[in-house]
């Protein structure tokens, strides 16, 4: 339990003594010498004597001031959590705050705990009892804002997209309310063939939070939801608080399936709307974001398939208009065109080809005539047709002078029709 300044710290001193208690009722008792309920009772009851006064907050759900009575029993409760605790006081102390508190009020008592031996009950006898204002709950809000932002919870990138067309939505909302009612209609207006599985719930009071809770880890579980809307409607800062709770958004924060958040109206900013997936202004909004609208699905879908035709027509236009160019060139036409025109040329290279090569022989065979007259006009065998005759010695060398002769000496005379032997005489 804790205290408005922080948490209590218990005191040493009790804690040793029922230690030490707890020990002793170890040590003396077994099966064959139990203890009487009567002592147990007592044992308990002197443990919780020696625990100090606290100061404990929670929610009143139960208010009892009977007539006469100098007692107010009031039932104080966890909103985050199952747990309760009956409290007592006199009616002075209530009388102080009896016209600003009522059921569904949150509090802060300043109590010291009880035991009643009789019933082994334990309650809280409170000796003051304060009002939890607006602005102080605001102010709590706000720490515990910047407590869990400083965690992460509210990170954008632990935002998950939405599916486009979910096929089972999670609903949890008040029973038969106009929060419900939005939703669902909005939502089978827009898509018919929609799908809900649906978790009525306390929006608000001590029960909202707990219950919230299990049914949004109940759809959680279901792999066949695709996302779950948490919608309630307008409603003061104290019917909201429910949706600001630590313990909801907690939960909500390790959802594997995307939660929406569409508590209130547009002004209304509870913390589920930082850790939600999506935040929509109201239920309505919420059934417009997580469903798509069939009408302009369908009006869309006319839209892309006329595009879609509009593009395929103007490419087979685009392709006709290019074929059509390319089959009216000269080329495509008359394609033997192109083989007559190289024929010409081929046929106009040939003949100059043949000129030329007829004009290179022509000259060749000029030269070689020329070339031919001079080496007949040079040869030797001319001079021995004029009649002149070389002489030859016997190694067929010629004779060039007289000298290189000797008397006797047989020679070979070459005239133009042959040769013959001859004798030097002198």
């Amino acid at each position: 339990m804790t205290g408005r300044g922080g948490p209590r710290r218990p005191r040493t001193g009790a804690l040793s003594v029922a230690a030490a208690t707890l020990a002793r009722m170890a040590v003396s008792t077994s099966a064959e010498a139990p203890m009487p309920v009567g002592e147990i009772s007592r044992l308990i009851g002197g443990w919780i004597d020696r625990l100090g006064a606290v100061w404990v907050e929670g929610q009143i759900t139960q208010l009892s001031r009977r007539p006469g009575a100098g007692v107010v029993f009031l039932t104080l409760r966890d909103p985050s959590y199952d747990i309760s605790l009956s409290v007592t006081c006199y009616r002075q102390v209530f009388d102080k705050v009896a016209d600003v508190i009522s059921e569904g009020a949150r509090v802060v008592v300043h109590a010291k705990p009880e035991w009643y031996a009789p019933r082994g009950q334990l309650s809280l006898r409170a000796a003051e009892i304060r009002p939890v204002g607006v602005g102080e709950l605001l102010a709590r809000l706000e720490q515990l804002k910047k407590s869990l932002a400083a965690e992460g919870l509210f990170a954008a990138d632990r935002k998950r997209p939405l599916p486009f067309l979910p096929q089972l939505i999670g609903l949890v909302c008040g029973r038969a309310s106009a929060a419900e009612r939005d939703v669902l209609e909005n939502a089978r207006h827009r898509w018919p063939a929609v799908r809900f599985e649906v978790r009525n719930v306390p929006v608000q009071g001590v029960h909202a939070v707990p219950k919230v809770i299990e049914a949004v880890r109940e759809l959680d579980a279901l792999p066949e939801v695709d996302v779950i809307i948490v919608a309630r409607g307008g409603g003061s800062v104290e019917d909201l608080l429910p949706f600001s709770d630590e313990q909801l958004v907690r939960a909500v924060s390790a959802a594997r399936t995307p939660v929406v958040s569409a508590i209130g109206h547009e002004p209304d900013s509870p913390l589920l709307d930082l850790v939600a997936d999506l935040r929509a202004s109201t239920p309505t909004d919420a059934a417009k974001k997580v469903v798509p609208d069939v009408g302009e699905e369908l009006t869309r879908v006319r839209q892309l398939r006329e595009r879609a035709r509009r593009a395929v027509v103007g490419f087979v236009e685009r392709e006709e208009r290019g074929l059509a160019a390319a089959l009216h060139r000269p080329c495509i036409e008359r394609p033997h065109r192109m083989v007559e025109e190289r024929e010409e040329q081929i046929t106009a290279l040939l003949e100059r080809g043949r000129r030329t090569l007829g004009h290179l022989l022509d000259r060749a065979d000029s030269e070689l005539t020329h070339t031919l007259a001079r080496v007949v006009a040079l040869s030797p065998k001319a001079t021995l047709e004029r009649g002149y005759a070389v002489l030859q010695r016997a190694d067929g060398t010629a004779v060039r002078s007289p000298d290189e002769v000797a008397a006797d000496e047989a020679l070979r005379a070459r005239v133009a029709e042959g040769d013959f032997g001859v004798r030097v005489e002198a």
